[in-house]
């Protein structure tokens, strides 16, 4: 079972990468958006706690995103492996994530960084907010604020792969392609 940890700040390309590599290499896919937007769509407990801090452009608190996270894991034991979409976001995550996927006998063989420059983000997600509808892809005070939460509160979990020796930074800019090879490239020296 391969597990991949894809990692960057909002805008950087995971969801655009992940699809790639979930085809390439039969992962399930697990996105923290996806199982929040799912959540909050259904109106479940959970789902409604992420939305009230996803609107401020915050980070949904841990214990909401593990839980969620934990049950997507657990009704998808038979999966060859996962890639993990913008999580774990925080250290005490990244603890969860690795206890769990240790229990089931698979821990996480890499993190993969992608690495954008902050002006480059910004002209993302500002464009995604135009063609995707999404509110917090379409204010700029939210835009800022979610790229300073990330390197605030999310950069550290680099350290925590980094002293595993998990961590692989790959080049963020360019063809989609090319980065895509990168990507590729890193994963199949993992085997």
């Amino acid at each position: 079972m391969l597990n991949i940890v894809l990692f960057g700040p909002p805008g950087a390309g995971k969801g655009t990468q992940s699809e790639r590599i979930i085809e390439k290499y039969h992962l399930t896919h697990i996105s923290t958006g996806d199982l929040f937007r799912k959540n909050i769509k259904e109106g479940t407990e959970l789902g409604l706690r992420a939305k009230s801090f996803m609107d401020a452009g915050n980070l949904v608190p841990d214990e909401v995103v593990v839980g969620m996270v934990d049950d997507f894991l657990e009704h998808h034991r038979d999966a060859e492996g996962f890639i993990f979409d913008g999580y774990p976001r925080t250290t005490p995550q990244a603890e969860a994530l690795d206890r769990q996927l240790e229990n089931m006998g698979h821990p996480i063989a890499a993190m993969l960084s992608l690495a954008v420059p902050d002006e480059e983000l910004k002209a993302r997600l500002a464009n995604r907010g135009k063609t995707s509808g999404r509110p917090d892809d379409q204010d700029p005070e939210k835009i800022n604020n979610r790229i300073s939460v990330y390197y605030r509160e999310t950069q550290p979990v680099m350290d925590y792969y980094k002293a595993q020796g998990k961590y692989v930074e790959i080049h963020g800019l360019g063809d989609i392609e090319e980065i895509f090879s990168s990507i590729s490239d890193a994963i199949d020296q993992l085997s």
